[in-house]
């Protein structure tokens, strides 16, 4: 049987933002539309209030009424904006809450290798640049532009009705300064995805610099690695900068538009007033719509630049949900829970072909694991044994072959139910940064009580230091309260004794422990092993001569199976690896397979 490994062709989602912040919000959006054309018709009367006003001061009749009604009028628009504005952010704060939460539960379900090829920084920017330029859509789209927009056209059309002579003069006016920016609106967007993708690939270097802090320090290496950030800061710095020149024209382009309508129509309107064919408050009402012409231009051409980032961030979004997550096929009626065939072997493979890319690393392996038992996994470095771990975990999936898990086809697993067969120590020992009851009970839905946590940690010679520990088991890992390199290992192994799951994988636990820990390691296993199979890669000899079942590795191969005293009298390559102590020779952690560094 074959598994592809290839992802499936997975149609991209659009992410339509102002349908998903009014979904099953008709009276808010109903509520901000009325509001926004309050604030927005408000604003197009008052240099027409401002005309009647003059008119009356210069007949000296009524002019008080005309002055309540102006201040009416800019108090009215400025709170009907005030309260849109406040009713979307609020909103708008939601939609980025729901993004974020979508988000992160997406990035934890993609597969170790789409999750490393999109990269830690990549997706952390998702969360924090990502999220603030899509808020500006909220903020500035169902409100600044609309507002723009409408202020703009009802601008042009009063000054129509008022002089649809100046009005043409005014249109030529702004005609070539509206062209100009037409051409900048479409590069700033080509300009916003190169920054954005800059962001994302400094924060990756960044994050994956402060992981491998200890070793930088040690090497006095600094200087060097500052330098490297900084060429990449300083190139972000470039695109924002050309962005920003960009950016510059707008403004200062329109004003001179403006400046060239404001002499042409003092020119043209002077004239015809003194002609008697214009009124002095026709004329100032102009002029103030003309005033009034810049402002909503400005506001709009801001709003669309801002939105332009803001959609190269929603296309980000877009293409991180596009990734496919984790999603194997499974031959169970719903709701049914697959359970492990009686009698069968934990692990079984069957001519399982792997690669990473065109490069092999496992050819037709054949091996079978016990169901109770330990079996000890030995090979030089690069023989394929963490990535037969991976394989068993679904990390990834074979080429060719068959891989059977307690009797069924691991991809006839569904994923949740394989791993709940697993329990799994990789070779970093890795731990949450989180405190030590929640990495000891890490995916268990029933966490076990102190006592049984106190029991595993003594289990691992590891009771005394926790309980020292300024929390004991509630203590945050990481920071101040960090773990040695043996410690954080025997506390993922108290982890994986902790769970119930009939199948063990340890990729070489031993690595990180001197000999008195390394005895309490031996009579845990053999503990786990008495009723549950368990699975090592093994690089000392003290594992595998007590081992139950022995697998040797070598080039991608198993070029023998048995007991260790049956092996050292069949299989030349082990008896040289015990001989010569070869079995020291470490590989890559399982959960770096997909990096290719385990060949």
């Amino acid at each position: 049987m074959s598994t592809a490994k290839t992802s499936p062709d997975v149609p991209q989602e659009r992410l339509f933002i102002l349908r998903e912040i009014f979904r099953g919000r008709a009276l808010l959006l109903v509520g901000v539309m009325v509001l926004t054309l309050a604030a927005t018709s408000a604003t197009l009367v008052l240099p027409w209030t401002v005309g009647k006003l003059l008119v009356a001061i210069q007949e000296e009749d009524g002019y008080t009424r005309w002055t309540w009604i102006m201040v009416g009028v800019g108090l009215g628009a400025a709170a009907a904006n005030a309260v849109a504005t406040y009713l979307l952010s609020r909103t708008g704060h939601r939609l980025i809450c729901d993004l974020r939460v979508r988000s992160m539960h997406h990035s934890l379900g993609l597969g170790l290798h789409a999750a490393r090829a999109e990269g830690t920084g990549n997706l952390a920017t998702r969360l924090t640049a990502d999220a603030a330029a899509v808020k500006s859509i909220v903020d500035i789209g169902p409100i600044q532009l609309p507002m723009s927009l409408i202020t703009l056209v009802g601008t042009l059309v009063i000054m129509g009705l008022l002089d649809w002579q100046l009005l043409l003069i005014t249109l030529g006016a702004f005609l070539a300064a509206l062209g100009v920016i037409a051409v900048v609106v479409v590069a700033l967007r080509r300009k916003y995805t190169a920054i954005q993708n800059e962001v994302g690939s400094l924060t990756e270097h960044f994050v994956a610099m402060m992981e491998s802090l200890t070793v930088i320090k040690a090497y006095r290496a600094e200087r060097a690695v500052s330098d490297q950030l900084t060429a990449r800061a300083r190139q972000v710095a470039a695109f924002e900068t050309e962005a920003s020149a960009m950016e510059a024209l707008m403004v200062p382009v329109i004003n001179l538009g403006q400046q060239i309508a404001l002499v042409a129509i003092v020119l043209g309107g002077g004239a015809r007033m003194v002609d008697g064919e214009l009124d002095l408050g026709t004329f100032v009402s102009f002029l103030l719509y003309l005033f009034q012409l810049a402002a909503p231009m400005v506001m709009a051409m801001s709003a669309v630049t801002t939105i332009q980032a803001g959609l190269v961030s929603r296309k980000r979004f877009e293409d991180l949900f596009a990734l496919p997550s984790e999603n194997p096929t499974a031959d169970t009626a719903p709701g049914a829970a697959p359970k492990p065939v009686a009698g069968a072997p934990a692990v079984r493979f069957d001519q399982v072909d792997f690669a990473y890319g065109e490069e092999p690393v496992l050819r037709q392996v054949d091996l079978t694991v016990p169901a109770t038992g330990l079996t000890a996994m030995v090979g030089l470095s690069g023989s394929g044994k963490s990535t037969v771990l991976g394989l068993v975990e679904r990390f990834m999936d074979p080429d060719q072959g068959r891989i059977e898990v307690f009797g069924r086809a691991a991809a006839h697993w569904p994923l949740e139910a394989l791993r709940g067969q697993l329990a799994y120590v990789d070779q970093a020992s890795t731990l949450l940064r989180d405190t030590v009851r929640h990495n000891l009970t890490l995916g268990q839905d029933t966490p076990a009580d102190d006592a049984a946590l106190l029991r595993a940690l003594r289990d691992v010679g590891l009771e005394e230091e926790i309980t020292r520990l300024p929390d004991g088991l509630d203590t945050v890992l990481g920071g101040a309260h960090d773990l040695s390199g043996g410690q954080r290992q025997r506390l993922a192994l108290a982890r994986a004794s902790l769970s119930k799951a009939p199948l063990v994988l340890l990729d070489e636990p031993s690595s990180h422990l001197d000999s008195i820990n390394e005895v309490r390691l031996r009579r845990l296993i053999d503990g786990i092993s008495r009723d549950r199979a368990v699975l090592v890669v093994a690089h000392r000899i003290s594992t595998v001569r007590h081992a139950d079942h022995v697998i040797v590795m070598d080039g991608g191969r198993v070029s023998a199976q048995g007991r260790h005293d049956d092996l050292m009298l069949t299989s030349p390559m082990y008896a040289e690896l015990v001989q010569g102590q070869e079995l020291g020779l470490s590989e890559e952690p399982a959960a770096d397979l997909l990096t290719g560094a385990d060949r």
